[in-house]
């Protein structure tokens, strides 16, 4: 696997660490539709469900994490969040966070955009 597949792996495993420490219960990993993939579905109020992109980088040299999230990512994630919803019969808003993980050997650091974009 390429090292920044293996970065984007380990940087999911510490968002999911992340939301469950933080009272969400993880409903999904990797969610597939058309071209689609959602990171993350989670849940904290029973009538929210949180479509979750995580973002890794080892550097903000670029820019930081969250900064790459495209319209088109969005509107992927959008469609593979309402074929979710759809499929598996739920009633319950969405909603669209991103976290930011910046790992290195140096630092660890998780940033969580609740509500990063809304979906119309």
């Amino acid at each position: 696997m390429a090292t920044h597949n293996e970065l984007g792996k380990i940087g999911e495993e510490i968002a999911a660490q992340y939301l469950l420490k933080n009272g969400y219960s993880i409903l999904r990993r990797n969610f597939y539709f058309d071209k689609a993939e959602i990171d993350i579905i989670a849940q904290k109020e029973k009538d929210t469900v949180v479509m979750v992109e995580v973002k890794t980088r080892n550097s903000a040299f670029f820019g930081d994490p969250q900064e790459f999230v495209t319209k088109n990512k969005i509107k992927l994630l959008v469609k593979a969040a309402n074929e979710y919803i759809i499929s598996n019969n739920l009633n319950a808003e969405v909603r669209f966070d991103i976290i930011a993980v910046l790992k290195n050997q140096k630092e660890e650091k998780l940033q969580h955009f609740e509500n990063a974009f809304y979906h119309f």
